[in-house]
């Protein structure tokens, strides 16, 4: 059984729009990159037709995953957002109770994800260590540094 993803809309449709340049743009490059090797001579010792041909199934391969995925996505209306605790598309000001700093993060999906942004997987240590907690919770998150503690400070959408 597929996994659904939530999106906000914005994310959705760029994701939409990166399916349809795959499909048109990126299906006719690679078609004219086939072409062009082709016309080079002996496909049996044409390595360029070789790249491209490999270069064609993993094109397909992405449109196929993308698809995949949109078919799984849903919208997540950002007015129905419960803020009693945290979840997906929850704006969540935290601080690391050692260190003092603050942070402000966004909840997405994976495909969303910017840390520069601010904007954090929900599959991400981070993301799921907060997934359910409530302002003023305290909770301890497994990252690749090591344990960090963190107190949330607020919930918003």
């Amino acid at each position: 059984m597929a996994k659904i993803s939530y999106y906000t809309e914005e994310g959705l449709n760029r994701l939409k729009a990166e399916l349809v340049e795959l499909k048109t743009k990126g299906r006719t490059a690679i078609a004219r990159q086939i072409a062009e090797a082709r016309d080079k001579g002996d496909l049996s010792e044409n390595a360029e037709y070789d790249a491209a041909k490999d270069a064609q199934g993993l094109h397909e391969l992405k449109i196929a995953k993308l698809g995949e995925v949109l078919s799984n996505a849903r919208v997540l209306d950002e007015s129905t957002i419960d803020v009693s605790q945290v979840s997906v598309l929850s704006k969540v000001k935290i601080k690391n109770t050692k260190s003092g700093a603050e942070m402000l993060y966004t909840l997405v999906s994976e495909e969303e994800a910017d840390l520069k942004a601010g904007r954090i997987s929900v599959n991400s240590p981070i993301g799921k260590g907060l997934l359910g907690k409530r302002v003023g919770d305290t909770t301890e998150i497994k990252v690749p540094a090591g344990v960090l503690e963190f107190q949330v400070l607020g919930i918003d959408r």
